[in-house]
Protein backbone atom coordinates (compact mmCIF):
# COMPACT_ATOMS: atom_id res chain seq x y z
CA UNK A 1 0.00 0.00 0.00
CA UNK A 2 1.21 3.36 -0.91
CA UNK A 3 1.05 6.80 0.79
CA UNK A 4 2.21 9.93 -0.35
CA UNK A 5 6.16 10.47 -0.76
CA UNK A 6 7.03 11.92 2.60
CA UNK A 7 9.05 15.06 2.23
CA UNK A 8 9.18 18.60 3.65
CA UNK A 9 5.18 19.40 3.64
CA UNK A 10 3.94 22.27 1.93
CA UNK A 11 2.72 25.47 3.60
CA UNK A 12 -0.69 24.30 2.93
CA UNK A 13 -0.21 20.68 3.76
CA UNK A 14 1.05 21.84 7.17
CA UNK A 15 -2.16 23.88 7.53
CA UNK A 16 -3.95 20.87 7.09
CA UNK A 17 -1.57 18.95 9.36
CA UNK A 18 -1.99 22.06 12.17
CA UNK A 19 -5.50 21.43 12.01
CA UNK A 20 -5.72 18.03 12.42
CA UNK A 21 -3.80 17.43 15.18
CA UNK A 22 -5.77 20.57 17.19
CA UNK A 23 -9.33 18.91 16.16
CA UNK A 24 -7.61 15.84 18.25
CA UNK A 25 -7.73 18.13 21.48
CA UNK A 26 -9.88 16.66 24.29
CA UNK A 27 -9.81 14.09 21.68
CA UNK A 28 -7.31 11.82 22.90
CA UNK A 29 -8.00 11.51 26.73
CA UNK A 30 -6.39 8.95 28.11
CA UNK A 31 -2.55 8.10 27.87
CA UNK A 32 -2.03 4.76 27.07
CA UNK A 33 1.63 3.73 25.45
CA UNK A 34 0.52 0.10 25.59
CA UNK A 35 1.33 -2.27 22.06
CA UNK A 36 -1.22 -3.87 21.07
CA UNK A 37 -1.76 -5.39 17.55
CA UNK A 38 -2.83 -3.04 15.25
CA UNK A 39 -4.21 -3.04 11.83
CA UNK A 40 -1.17 -2.44 8.88
CA UNK A 41 -1.67 -0.12 7.05
CA UNK A 42 -3.42 2.90 8.57
CA UNK A 43 -3.40 1.09 12.21
CA UNK A 44 -4.38 3.25 15.00
CA UNK A 45 -5.19 2.89 18.75
CA UNK A 46 -8.78 3.96 19.98
CA UNK A 47 -8.62 7.59 19.40
CA UNK A 48 -9.81 8.03 23.14
CA UNK A 49 -6.23 7.26 23.81
CA UNK A 50 -2.73 6.93 22.98
CA UNK A 51 0.59 9.28 23.29
CA UNK A 52 1.69 12.24 21.65
CA UNK A 53 2.97 10.31 18.85
CA UNK A 54 -0.65 8.87 18.07
CA UNK A 55 -1.55 12.62 17.68
CA UNK A 56 1.16 13.21 14.89
CA UNK A 57 0.20 10.21 13.31
CA UNK A 58 -3.07 10.57 12.45
CA UNK A 59 -2.89 14.32 12.04
CA UNK A 60 -0.34 13.41 9.14
CA UNK A 61 -2.88 11.18 7.73
CA UNK A 62 -4.82 14.01 6.62
CA UNK A 63 -2.39 14.95 4.21
CA UNK A 64 -2.47 11.38 2.61
CA UNK A 65 0.61 10.33 4.60
CA UNK A 66 0.42 7.05 6.68
CA UNK A 67 3.56 7.08 9.01
CA UNK A 68 2.91 4.17 10.11
CA UNK A 69 3.70 2.60 6.69
CA UNK A 70 6.67 4.83 6.12
CA UNK A 71 7.81 4.39 9.47
CA UNK A 72 8.22 0.77 9.16
CA UNK A 73 9.23 0.96 5.22
CA UNK A 74 12.63 2.88 6.12
CA UNK A 75 13.29 1.43 9.15
CA UNK A 76 13.32 -2.45 6.72
CA UNK A 77 15.38 -0.79 4.60
CA UNK A 78 17.39 1.67 7.05
CA UNK A 79 16.98 -0.55 11.10
CA UNK A 80 20.65 0.22 12.45
CA UNK A 81 19.83 4.11 11.92
CA UNK A 82 17.08 4.09 15.00
CA UNK A 83 17.02 3.93 18.51
CA UNK A 84 18.14 0.54 20.44
CA UNK A 85 16.14 1.58 23.09
CA UNK A 86 13.59 -1.30 23.11
CA UNK A 87 15.83 -4.24 22.21
CA UNK A 88 14.42 -5.11 19.24
CA UNK A 89 15.47 -7.25 16.45
CA UNK A 90 13.38 -5.66 13.71
CA UNK A 91 10.59 -3.54 12.96
CA UNK A 92 6.96 -4.08 14.72
CA UNK A 93 4.48 -2.07 12.41
CA UNK A 94 2.44 -2.17 15.92
CA UNK A 95 4.54 0.31 17.48
CA UNK A 96 7.22 1.38 15.87
CA UNK A 97 5.87 4.85 14.70
CA UNK A 98 3.67 5.34 17.79
CA UNK A 99 7.52 6.11 19.55
CA UNK A 100 9.07 9.32 19.34
CA UNK A 101 12.64 8.16 19.09
CA UNK A 102 11.58 6.77 15.90
CA UNK A 103 9.45 9.55 14.37
CA UNK A 104 12.44 11.69 15.30
CA UNK A 105 14.54 9.55 13.37
CA UNK A 106 12.51 8.70 10.56
CA UNK A 107 11.06 12.56 10.37
CA UNK A 108 15.13 13.47 10.57
CA UNK A 109 15.90 11.76 7.31
CA UNK A 110 12.94 12.68 5.36
CA UNK A 111 11.44 15.74 5.68
CA UNK A 112 12.92 18.87 7.58
CA UNK A 113 13.16 19.37 11.12
CA UNK A 114 12.74 22.85 12.84
CA UNK A 115 15.00 24.41 15.89
CA UNK A 116 13.11 24.09 18.89
CA UNK A 117 11.56 27.62 19.75
CA UNK A 118 9.69 29.98 21.94
CA UNK A 119 9.24 32.71 19.30
CA UNK A 120 6.10 31.96 17.25
CA UNK A 121 7.25 33.89 14.99
CA UNK A 122 10.24 31.17 13.85
CA UNK A 123 9.14 29.47 10.80
CA UNK A 124 11.27 27.28 8.47
CA UNK A 125 11.03 28.62 5.19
Amino acid sequence: PGTAAVTAPHEADVAVVLAAAHAQVGVTRVYDPAWRRIDFPNGDVPADRGVCADVVVRAWRAIGVDLQVEVNRDMRAHFAAYPRIWGLRGPDPNIDHRRVPNLETFLGRHASVLAATADPADTAR
